[in-house]
């Protein structure tokens, strides 16, 4: 480390970088490549079979589930349907919307194991807004 020593001092540590986890795979983005939506935000699906998911200690609840078929790629994903008593209102082979449910760094949010997206539309109709009763179900 002396003077004139800069270029070789930075060289070094971009060689360094690469070590740590988070740079590395920031720089070959992979969590694009892992995603199931590829990036977007949002993503339409069919709704293979409705599941229950027993949720986390010290919580004791079984958290309804559904298994979506995204159309974009064929990939299969658990996605959470919020709301009281809102799987009534999703049958097999609806077309639903999912998103991310946005827990800490990507992963799951709270005491479901396993599961980063949930429902907001069926049938192109809100799910918020059929729990609240304020809408009927769309026929496909």
């Amino acid at each position: 480390m002396g003077l004139m020593n800069a270029r070789k001092v930075i060289k070094k540590n971009k060689k360094f970088r690469w070590r740590e986890h988070k740079y590395k795979s920031r720089m070959l983005n992979l969590y694009a490549k892992a995603d199931p939506l590829e990036g977007a935000s949002q993503a339409k699906g069919l709704v293979i079979e409705k599941v229950q998911k027993e949720a986390k200690q010290p919580n004791s609840a079984m958290r309804k589930c559904c298994k979506v078929q995204l159309t974009k790629n064929a990939k299969t994903v658990t996605a959470f349907i919020p709301g009281n008593l809102a799987q009534r209102f999703i049958d097999e082979h609806d077309e639903v919307v999912i998103e991310r449910i946005g827990g800490k760094q990507g992963r799951t949010k709270g005491d479901i194991p396993g599961v980063r997206f949930q429902v907001i539309k069926v049938n192109d109709q809100p799910l918020r807004l059929l729990v609240k009763g304020k809408i009927e179900k769309g026929r496909r």
